[in-house]
């Protein structure tokens, strides 16, 4: 069985656990940390609130907290920027543990599956699609722990892993903190922009990895 198909199974099989406690507890959840359950409970302690807030968010990781309601609450209660910065916070620090934990469990793992050449190709496939991934999920449901986990288990380089993170998190923080402040809905339009802006940055950022590996290794010997 090839690498990617194991891969694939793998990720079907994180989706189904945590697609498992959604089923489980998502409505008790979504019933006691809904947007406006966590701006009353702000409101109440917004001294702080965002150390709550971003405690919520890291918990994401495991269990089937409303991070976009968590984040329309931060708009509400902080405002715009400092809900926004909140926010994205949370999220990156939840992206980041995923990713950490899968590296150091899965190190030995993943060598149980694949050769040193094949994690190697995984890891530049990655390397270079997995961010569009890693952006694209941080507007959805469980596929956010999904693509941190398998960014982990790739290993996809961390310098990448952390820009993608963040072009991922901070646009959709920055929207439903809006969102919070201003009472609005339909978010369609600000979720299509909040994902396509980061999708168009990001083939520019791997131009500038490149060329900058490519300055850092000099010319070759027979140049």
């Amino acid at each position: 069985m090839k690498l990617f198909v194991r891969v694939f199974l793998i990720a079907i099989a994180l989706a189904a656990v945590f697609a498992a406690t959604f089923a489980l507890w998502g409505d008790w959840f979504e019933r006691v940390f809904s947007r406006f359950e966590c701006v009353a409970w702000f409101s109440e302690i917004r001294p702080v609130a965002w150390l709550a807030a971003v405690g919520l968010l890291i918990a994401d990781l495991l269990l089937p907290v409303p991070a976009t309601g968590v984040m329309a609450a931060l708009g509400a209660v902080y405002g715009v920027w400092l809900g926004a910065a909140v926010g994205a916070a949370g999220s990156a620090l939840a992206g980041l543990l995923g990713y950490g934990l899968a590296r150091l469990a899965g190190r030995r793992g993943i060598r149980l599956i694949a050769s040193e050449a094949e994690i190697e190709r995984f890891r530049a496939v990655f390397d270079r699609w997995g961010g569009a991934g890693v952006i694209v999920s941080r507007v959805l449901p469980i596929l956010p722990e999904v693509m941190c986990v398998l960014a982990g288990l790739a290993p996809m380089r961390f310098g990448r892993f952390v820009v993608a993170l963040l072009l991922g998190t901070v646009p959709v923080s920055v929207l439903f903190a809006w969102l919070g402040a201003a009472s609005a809905e339909q978010p369609c339009y600000g979720l299509a922009a909040a994902v396509v802006i980061p999708l168009v940055l990001w083939p520019g950022f791997l131009w500038l990895m490149r060329r900058g590996e490519g300055k850092a290794a000099g010319p070759s010997p027979g140049e």
